[in-house]
């Protein structure tokens, strides 16, 4: 089991920065790979970004490239997203996922069913 926390949501507004937590406790030996979601209201959960354990590799959705920064911190078992000049359709709930096995690959990684564990999520709500 892994047990996955969100931290750093807030209300902030357009261009601002903000950045998120990710703490990862219980068996984090057993994670291969972090990713964040986002779920806006009425919209479908949604890939920001995913980051591997080993070598710090990361992917990033067309939306948040050059605005998003997906980092690990190993030995806090913590990961954290940048989120820089920040939009209106910034907005949305979102969540941390631990993906245990590696076993996708490519685009298959963007999806929801890829990863085994989830955090309750965070509110960020970007005003204009």
């Amino acid at each position: 089991q892994v047990q996955l926390v969100e931290s750093g949501g807030r209300m902030v507004q357009t261009g601002d920065s903000l950045r998120l937590s990710c703490a990862a406790s219980g068996r984090t030996s057993i994670r291969y790979a972090m990713g964040w979601f986002r779920q806006a209201p009425g919209k479908e959960r949604e890939f920001v970004a995913r980051i591997r354990w080993t070598g710090g590799i990361t992917w990033y959705a067309d939306s948040v490239k050059g605005r998003f920064t997906l980092s690990a911190d190993d030995a806090k078992n913590m990961v954290y997203l940048q989120m820089n000049t920040l939009k209106v359709e910034d907005t949305a709930v979102y969540y941390c996922a631990a993906d245990t096995s590696g076993y996708c690959s490519g685009i298959r990684c963007y999806v929801a069913d890829a990863y085994d564990y989830w955090g309750q999520g965070t509110q960020v709500t970007v005003s204009s």
